[in-house]
């Protein structure tokens, strides 16, 4: 089914848009791609699989202070601050203009416990104290591909600084990390534990826990108590988790 463009933006990085379908809203960098994408109806509500699936460390801690790297339509930041009336969200965005589309197209919350910082998510991870967040989301891409910072063993090692003696990472992969590289090895070094989850378009969402922990059972109560106020299917999300270290 086609959709309507109903806004196009560019700034020096390229174009944005925003096209409408009878449900959903997406925005979209100059390609196929989808950047975000939202229920008109139930904006704090994710679409993508492997967007819902990158909330899945709030079912072991609850955060009060949660990162996002990658902005994007803002539907990250919506869900948490929807999901935990108490928690403050930082969200870091590389383009001002996707900032700008976020708030008037994607109903960005007003939240004052929502605070957001222009700048790219390497340099900024680099100056936030020790200790200062208790889940960082990265999903950093443009139009083509993941940023490659995502990738550096160095990011990883200030995200791991950040976060508190309790945090977790979550962290969107176009593909699955080299399992055996020098990368991965960072991975486990820094992280008590190491799960993964693979989506059905084939992202694979690999996360981080400073503590260790047990998965939780299918008809565990956190599930029930998360699904009943941001209804995503937790237990079928958690049910494919896997541990890689």
């Amino acid at each position: 089914m086609k959709g309507n463009i109903i806004h196009f933006a560019r700034d020096d990085l390229g174009g944005i848009l925003v096209i409408d379908y009878r449900k959903h809203r997406v925005m979209t960098f100059d390609s196929v791609f989808e950047q975000s994408k939202i229920a008109r109806r139930h904006p704090h509500l994710p679409v993508h699989e492997y967007n819902r699936a990158m909330l899945l460390p709030v079912a072991f801690a609850r955060p009060a202070h949660a990162t996002i790297l990658g902005l994007g339509g803002g539907v990250m930041a919506n869900a948490l601050l929807h999901l935990l009336p108490e928690c403050r969200v930082h969200a870091v965005e590389l383009r001002e203009a996707v900032v700008d589309v976020a708030r008037e197209y994607f109903y960005l919350s007003e939240s004052p416990r929502l605070s957001i910082t222009v700048e790219d998510a390497r340099n900024a991870i680099e100056t936030l104290p020790d200790g200062q967040t208790d889940l960082i989301l990265a999903d950093m891409y443009n139009a083509e591909r993941m940023s490659p910072t995502q990738v550096q063993r160095e990011f990883i090692k200030q995200c791991s600084r950040v976060l508190s003696d309790r945090g977790w990472i979550a962290l969107n992969y176009h593909r699955t990390p080299d399992l055996n590289g020098v990368f991965f090895r960072q991975l486990q070094g820094e992280f008590a534990v190491v799960l993964a989850f693979k989506s059905k378009t084939n992202n694979t969402v690999i996360y981080g826990s400073k503590q260790t922990i047990e998965l939780p059972a299918n008809k565990d109560p956190r599930l029930t108590e998360l699904e009943n106020t941001l209804p995503i299917d937790w237990r079928r999300l958690m049910a494919r988790v896997i541990r890689l270290g």
